[in-house]
């Protein structure tokens, strides 16, 4: 851990619309109350994170703005635990009245779960 950085440049970031439609295409899904977790391995060597948080499930956008700090802040925290894939974050109708905790607790359980599926895929 010595040598590890914990920021969120860029590089950790999926950005194109060509890059969301490869996850949304041919997915490994996470599901729970809160979020949808959709992955799929690739060759960059590190991790990527998009989110898709839609307007029709959070209706205001500081409520949104939330959940996307807070899942940003969870994947930066815990990149280095995950290996090549390329992940995007899908909000459900729950997650605007939870508590940053429970959605911090959601978003662990996904982690792992996606570590242990995208391993054996």
């Amino acid at each position: 851990m010595a040598g590890e950085t914990f920021s969120f440049p860029k590089q950790l970031r999926l950005g194109k619309p060509a890059e969301y439609k490869k996850v949304f295409a041919k997915a490994i899904k996470s599901t729970d109350k809160f979020f949808t977790l959709l992955v799929i391995k690739n060759d960059q060597g590190h991790p990527r994170l998009g989110l898709a948080i839609a307007k029709k499930n959070i209706r205001k956008a500081i409520t949104r703005n939330i959940i996307k700090r807070a899942v940003r802040e969870n994947f930066r925290l815990q990149q280095h635990s995950l290996i090549n894939i390329d992940i995007v974050v899908l909000a459900r109708r729950d997650a605007a009245n939870a508590s940053p905790t429970l959605l911090k607790k959601s978003l662990d359980k996904h982690w792992l779960k996606i570590i242990n599926k995208c391993e054996s895929y």
